[in-house]
């Protein structure tokens, strides 16, 4: 269990960190996870630096050796009601809300804070120092990554399965083809300058 910050002697910790924060379409997934010492997991690094098949294992062996861990996620209805940082700190709290262990002390990834009752640390580039952080946001990528996947089912033609709902080219160019969907944040710039298209277009004909 990570200790920082001059937080003295053992304390049961949860690491929480998010991810989906910069995509164009989908929920903002946050992790939380609280590893056994008595267990350690080989292999917890930032998540960006592994491939989809080692997060997956990863995941896998979290799931089945931490002593608790959460899953929480804010969904596009409330990223643009809320903004997506306020969207992203609900996700975290509904993360650790999900644990059915209460630690005594929550370390999270950056230098913002949600707002928790229990005693937290914000931990910059933290997902490369504190293993909990490292093991929560593998957590929060896989079930985002499965979930974008399974919804491109439901909303073809944009690749998400690929991209997963970043601003990539192909991403970009499907929102000009075909305009946003149910699964598109509103309130982020290219999916807004989509919708606008879409509403000038028929304007721009009918006056042809």
């Amino acid at each position: 269990m990570a200790l920082f910050d001059g937080l003295a002697g053992p304390a049961v910790s949860a690491g929480v960190d998010e991810v989906g924060r910069g995509p164009l379409a989908g929920p903002v997934v946050a992790g939380a996870v609280i590893l056994d010492n008595r267990v350690p997991i080989a292999g917890l690094k930032d998540s960006k630096r592994l491939s989809a098949n080692q997060r997956e294992a990863l995941a896998m062996k979290i799931r089945q050796c931490a002593l608790a861990y959460g899953v929480g996620r804010a969904e596009v209805e409330e990223i643009d009601e809320l903004n997506i940082l306020r969207a992203s700190h609900l996700a975290m709290q509904r993360a650790v809300a999900a644990l059915l262990i209460e630690p005594e002390v929550i370390y999270v990834d950056g230098n913002l804070l949600p707002r928790f009752a229990i005693p937290a640390v914000a931990v910059v580039k933290g997902d490369t120092r504190v293993p909990e952080i490292s093991a929560a946001a593998i957590l929060a990528k896989v079930a985002r990554d499965r979930e974008m996947v399974e919804l491109a089912r439901r909303f073809p033609g944009y690749g998400m399965e690929k991209h997963k709902g970043y601003a990539t080219a192909e991403h970009l160019a499907a929102l000009d083809r075909l305009g946003s969907c149910a699964l598109h944040r509103k309130s982020f710039r290219p999916v807004r300058l989509a919708s606008l298209r879409e509403r000038t277009l028929p304007l721009m004909l009918s006056t042809q």
